[in-house]
């Protein structure tokens, strides 16, 4: 931080004290953002602690209003809790585990039966000692052969109360004592150190065992991150205590390492106690699992053989550097998953736009889950919870709601984002009336002494933006924040005419194809990169990183080429407005002229839809990428005619319009210095354009591709290929030679291809874009003409390729797919377009003629047989090359 921001030694030792980072950061972060050309209404920026009276009082007011309507209340519960910090550990305060919530366990009391060896020395005796195992299922308690230890874990005889000892891992000892379960309340008194060597062979009373005594045995794959270190042995039902049991009993060599005894062994066979989901041993039996596990988990609980036992589900570190522990804490929930609320939540997210299915199934997931949720915390940066001083909400659940601060914001701030500047209204004029009337549709604020003039605005900015239709935010806080969001608003906000409509999820960014690291050294900040690439080639750069909730990639090539590809078009712009004596006038009339037209209409269309939907890459592919490839494009197909004048500047005004959400920098250079226009181009609108011609697209793509096919068959005659292809060449070129092309067009389909389609077109629902399935297809098709033809396995051979093609296509693209003709005239198209085809190729002559022409045919001369080999059909012509 010193090296960074230019700090000396003692100006760091000020961010001991945390309004240092407030006063700090947040105007460093607005400046960074300034050069990165964000536009901002900066009036609304805000501080979300207490140093911000403002929103101090906002968040007194909401977390008020919740309990009012009883969605907080205090209560003892289970939760992630720092014991570095003394207090919970919510998302947020969290290096690792994010999301993870507490798992609980039934810790089965086996109970070390007298005497007891030496290891246990004199301090446990008199004690009741017992194996602590953990358990997620304590109906197959029945079915206990033993337990399990791992022979080099260290353990540890822990101090419950005054009369039990518990022997289980240093970890999990940690978790009970933050659960009442300790002589002294969180912290773990350990009476003994011990091994699993120690442990193997005590003879143990184990609840619902029907062997008056188990043994404790060795095993060598017990976790010691998950559970107590001790486990419950059921063959019966786990594999793995299965196999361990076998291997046992089976090499005497192993018994011997580990010193188990054969009576410790071989007496204990496998008790099967389920079949089928039911129960088949016990005082449960015949009951089905599902139903006989709460009741099984009661008695044991009841008897004093079990206790509830916590833990994360997976290792949670908080921001302090600890290990976090599940405690039971007497703190305040909001009653997230409560029947009613809940039902309201999910009709909320019912009416939403989500632009992704995974993000749509993760608040599903989340709302499905979601239950009470510590919201208050013991110290930090926040607002105190009002009616309970002692607590600070925390930073999960005091801003589920800002975006409606938002919308008053610059009323109270005045410009200042700590709210403390003068303003005309005052944090006490804040009453709850106030904000009942402005956020909720309450009746005028008799309790509030702020003017009606500013009431009245404040309402109607509120109701200008609200519902908000937007909001972005990382895939991370779908699980906590974003949902919290959505209750929040329909318990608060009851008219679901406020109620939020959309979220943008994203993923993290990665550089160049790696996690950011300060430690590698693959690491940016944003001001760090608009000082390397610029600030529009970091935007670029950023829009190309990847669209969706999957982590974006910044890659380092890609900002570079940026700044190179609007350098190159800045030049492109200049030169023609030099040469702009030299363009084509008049109005546009050529065939290029019309694909050109066609194409920046396609541009404005697709581009507007990929904003809406926030896809920046492809947005940044469809109003720049591909529009500059259709320029170049239309100018090599102008040839010597020359671009005309109108749809160059078209173009340019439409390109640079398309672009400004990417590259706002850029965009106003071109449209205030180069194109003269007034204003500036972040306000001029969206371009207005036609509808896309699609037919006309496609004519296009026909027209490229052939030159494409007809630039193949043309170098392999010039080279000398003798290779059979669709106007395979018939004389090898020279330089004396003159080329002549002759194109075989067939606009229709007939014979078996037609026969086909037609087939196809009946078994297809364009609704859904499905065919019936292929048996039934088939046997339309040996109904057919084709069915009925002599060669019928053989054409069926051609059939099923060309059906197997045409699926494929109809399903994208539609029915249309399966027409007998395309929909343009693809004579015409060649017909207009002989002169760049020539161009293109290097013809001297071209003919375009019609397959079906027996004149035409004879052109060919003796390669008609070529043309018989690989006839034309729709989309396919065939080229024959003829030498003079």
């Amino acid at each position: 931080m010193r090296d960074g921001f230019g700090l000396s030694d003692s100006e760091i030792s000020e961010f001991q004290d945390p309004e240092k980072w407030l006063k700090f950061f947040p105007p460093c972060g607005v400046e960074d953002l300034k050069a990165f050309g964000l536009g901002c209404d900066w009036r609304r920026s805000f501080i979300t602690t207490d140093m911000n009276p403002f929103f101090d009082n906002f968040v007194k007011w909401q977390v008020r209003k919740l309990k009012s309507k009883g969605k907080i209340v205090k209560d003892v519960r289970y939760t992630i809790f720092s014991p570095f910090d003394g207090q919970p550990c919510a998302d947020h305060d969290r290096a690792r585990g994010e999301g993870v919530q507490p798992q609980e366990y039934i810790v089965i009391k086996m109970e070390v039966v007298a005497p007891f060896p030496s290891k246990f020395g004199s301090v446990l005796k008199g004690r009741k000692v017992f194996l602590a195992a953990a358990t997620l299922r304590p109906e197959t308690m029945y079915g206990q052969t033993n337990a399990w230890v791992l022979p080099d874990a260290k353990y540890g005889a822990f101090e419950i109360n005054k009369t039990d000892v518990f022997i289980l891992t240093h970890r999990a000892a940690l978790n009970l004592a933050y659960q009442k379960y300790s002589r002294v309340p969180e912290k773990p008194t350990c009476l003994v150190e011990l091994t699993g060597y120690d442990l193997i062979g005590l003879p143990l009373k184990s609840p619902l065992a029907f062997s008056q005594i188990i043994y404790a045995l060795p095993m060598l794959t017990i976790p010691t991150d998950k559970g107590t270190g001790i486990v419950t042995s059921v063959p019966s039902d786990a594999p793995d205590d299965y196999m361990a049991l076998h291997n046992l009993k089976s090499k005497p060599a192993l018994r011997e390492k580990y010193g188990v005894k054969e009576e410790w062994v071989m007496p204990f066979e496998v008790i099967p106690i389920i079949k089928e989901e039911t129960l088949t041993v016990g005082e449960f039996i015949g009951r089905k699992v599902q139903e006989a596990k709460p009741l099984i988990r009661r008695k044991l609980i009841e008897a004093g053989e079990g206790i509830i036992y916590y833990e994360p589900e997976m290792q949670v570190v908080s921001r302090s550097g600890d290990e976090c522990v599940v405690a039971l804490t007497d703190q305040w929930y909001i009653t997230y998953g409560e029947t009613e609320w809940k039902k309201m939540a999910e009709e909320c997210l019912s009416g939403m736009s989500l632009y992704s299915d995974e993000t749509l199934h993760g608040f599903e997931h989340t709302i499905g889950w979601l239950n009470q949720w510590a919201c208050s915390r013991s110290f930090g940066l926040g607002t105190r919870i009002p009616w309970d001083e002692e607590f600070l909400v925390e930073s999960l659940s005091d801003s589920t709601i800002y975006m409606a601060y938002y919308t008053i914001a610059h009323f109270l701030h005045n410009g200042d984002m700590y709210g403390a500047s003068k303003s005309e209204v005052k944090p006490e004029q804040m009453t709850d009336d106030f904000w009942d009337f402005i956020f909720c549709d309450g009746p005028y604020p008799k309790s509030s002494d702020i003017s009606s003039s500013i009431l009245k605005k404040m309402k109607k900015e509120f109701e200008y933006w609200y519902p908000f239709d937007l909001r972005v935010s990382g895939k991370d806080l779908i699980q906590n924040h974003l949902a919290f969001c959505i209750y929040n608003h329909t318990a608060i906000m009851t008219s679901n005419k406020y109620w939020p409509r959309g979220f943008r999820c994203n993923g993290h960014l990665l550089l160049n194809g790696k996690k950011m690291s300060k430690s590698t050294g693959n690491f940016r900040t944003l001001r760090q990169a608009i000082e390397e690439f610029s600030a529009d080639a970091t935007r670029f750069s950023l829009a190309d990183a990847g669209d969706g909730v999957d982590d974006a990639n910044f890659v380092f090539v890609t900002a570079n080429a940026a700044i190179l590809r609007l350098t190159k078009e800045i030049a492109w712009i200049e030169q023609v407005l030099a040469s702009d004596s030299c363009l084509r006038t008049g109005p546009p009339s050529t065939y290029a002229d019309r694909v050109f037209a066609n194409e920046i209409n396609i541009a404005v269309h697709r581009t507007e839809l990929n904003y809406r939907d926030y896809m920046f890459r492809e947005a940044l592919k469809t109003g720049f990428y591909d529009l500059q490839a259709a320029r170049d494009e239309y100018k090599f197909s102008c040839g010597a005619g020359g671009m005309n004048r109108d749809l160059v500047w078209r173009f340019v005004d439409v390109q640079t319009r398309l672009i400004t959400p990417i590259c706002p920098h850029y965009a106003e250079y071109v449209w205030r210095k180069l194109l003269n226009k007034e204003g500036f181009v972040v306000n001029a609108g969206w371009p207005v354009a036609d509808a896309p011609d699609l037919t006309l697209q496609s004519a296009n793509k026909y027209l490229q591709d052939f030159i494409v096919l007809m630039r193949k068959l043309s170098h392999k005659q010039v080279s000398g290929s003798n290779k059979g292809h669709k106007g395979t060449p018939v004389t090898l070129i020279t330089g004396e030679n003159k080329l002549t092309g002759l194109v075989y067009v067939n606009e229709h389909f007939d014979g078996w291809k037609a026969e086909c389609l037609k087939i196809l077109q009946i078994h297809f629902n364009s609704d859904t874009r499905t065919f019936s399935s292929d048996k039934l297809i088939q046997e339309a098709l040996q109904k057919s003409s084709i069915g009925h033809s002599k060669d019928f396995r053989e054409t069926l051979k051609l059939c099923m390729p060309f059906i197997r093609s045409k699926k494929d296509e109809a399903i994208a693209i539609g029915a249309r797919a399966l027409d007998l003709t395309l929909p343009f005239g693809e004579i015409e198209v060649l017909h207009e377009n002989l002169d760049l085809i020539k161009r293109q190729i290097g013809l001297q002559e071209l003919h375009v003629l019609s397959f079906a022409n027996p004149d035409a045919r004879a052109l060919a001369g003796p390669h008609v047989k070529q043309i018989d080999r690989n006839p034309p059909f729709p989309g396919s012509p065939t080229a024959i090359f003829l030498t003079y």
